[in-house]
């Protein structure tokens, strides 16, 4: 039987939103103590992110409803679980939130919600909550929404026009495994159908192209591979031009108890999780694609070695490099180095000629490593 709260005041309602704001796991593989997200003294979570500038700010998150009429088996707020259930109206949540920022802890809201009803009334929520930041309050900052799986078209376009990013969650790499998480969703309808709605409305040449699109995989619960993700990681980024595809470890004990997993992959989703967001980083930032990863026979990623040090293992041959010819992407094969260590070194031997890697910068354990892979004859 679902619990209710008849009558409960704003704060209440706040209290138990940010309560389950806490499964979300998108910043959980930061590496930075001021990378997590914390709360904020009443309660609500805060959530870090990297500014356009390399800046880092604050933003506020909450679930405009926890209510919610799907049933996601990886879920702690699906239908049938015996939760608290309760909603923010679109001016409590738009009140909360510009109290945030009044207060100089946030710069920016990120929205979404259950399912309440049917996806366009879930949506109607989120874009009058939009609307009244927007207009009422005259805010002009950044605001994030998430999109609900089987939107219509039209609400997907209202919701393009007020925000700065949307979002919305693919959850598993492709029709057969997905069918193992909803038997209410549909893949192609409610998923990649208005998917491909918002990348037409933001990518490249189109009316919207400076707002941000992204999408979060759960990781483990359909019994998907890591080559199974990167597959889908890339498609998304070629085809449909997204920003950013984000993995979400699932929790087992947060799910339902249908989901099997091998009893040796518990201990190290986590590690998964770290392995794909580094692989998703070389596809978008060292040009990688995905026929230069590494799996292993069942198709995933090694728990021991992070996949650019898996590649350079698979590839002695390519080694070593002369430091002073070779180009951006070859240098950025070279475990231990990132892009801005490429940067300055092709910046410093465009005067003058590198002797040492000590030349660019003071050795440490990165630079180290990297020594391992170099010649500067």
């Amino acid at each position: 039987m679902v619990s209710v709260v008849s009558k409960p005041g704003t704060l209440d309602k706040l209290k138990i939103l940010s309560a389950d704001a806490q499964y979300d796991l998108a910043c959980a593989c930061g590496s930075q103590k001021n990378e997590h997200r914390k709360r904020g003294a009443d309660g609500r979570w805060i959530y870090p992110v990297t500014l356009a500038n390399g800046q880092s700010g604050s933003l506020f998150r909450t679930l405009v409803s926890n209510s919610c009429v799907n049933d996601c088996k990886y879920c702690p707020l699906r239908a049938n679980s015996n939760i608290q259930r309760c909603s923010l109206t679109p001016e409590e949540t738009a009140r909360a939130f510009i109290d945030f920022y009044d207060s100089r802890m946030v710069f920016g809201a990120f929205l979404t919600s259950g399912v309440t009803g049917n996806p366009d009334s879930s949506m109607a929520r989120l874009i009058e909550t939009a609307d009244i930041i927007r207009r009422r309050h005259d805010f002009r900052g950044y605001m994030h929404l998430k999109v609900i799986p089987g939107a219509s078209d039209s609400a997907i376009e209202e919701a393009v026009k007020l925000a700065s990013a949307l979002s919305i969650n693919i959850e598993a790499p492709g029709r057969d495994f997905f069918s193992k998480l909803s038997e209410k969703k549909d893949f192609d309808a409610d998923i990649i159908r208005p998917l491909k709605k918002l990348a037409a409305l933001t990518g490249p040449g189109a009316k919207y192209e400076k707002k941000s699109l992204t999408t979060q995989f759960i990781v483990g619960p359909a019994g998907e591979t890591d080559r199974h993700l990167i597959h889908y990681t890339e498609a998304l980024y070629q085809r449909l031009h997204l920003h950013r595809v984000y993995f979400s470890a699932y929790q087992k004990e947060l799910g339902d108890s249908s989901i099997e997993m091998p009893a040796e992959s518990s201990g190290q989703i986590f590690t998964r999780e770290h392995r794909l967001y580094q692989a998703d980083y070389l596809l978008r930032k060292y040009g990688f694609s995905q026929a230069d990863f590494i799996f292993d026979p069942n198709g995933n990623f090694s728990m021991e070695n992070d996949p650019k040090q898996a590649w350079a293992d698979a590839n002695p041959g390519f080694f070593p490099l002369d430091i002073n010819k070779a180009s951006k992407w070859q240098l950025l094969r070279i475990p231990g180095f990132g892009p801005e260590t490429v940067r300055r070194i092709i910046k410093y031997r465009a005067h003058d000629r590198i002797r040492a890697v000590t030349d660019i910068a003071k050795l440490n354990k990165r630079l180290y490593r990297a020594n391992l892979y170099l010649r500067f004859d």
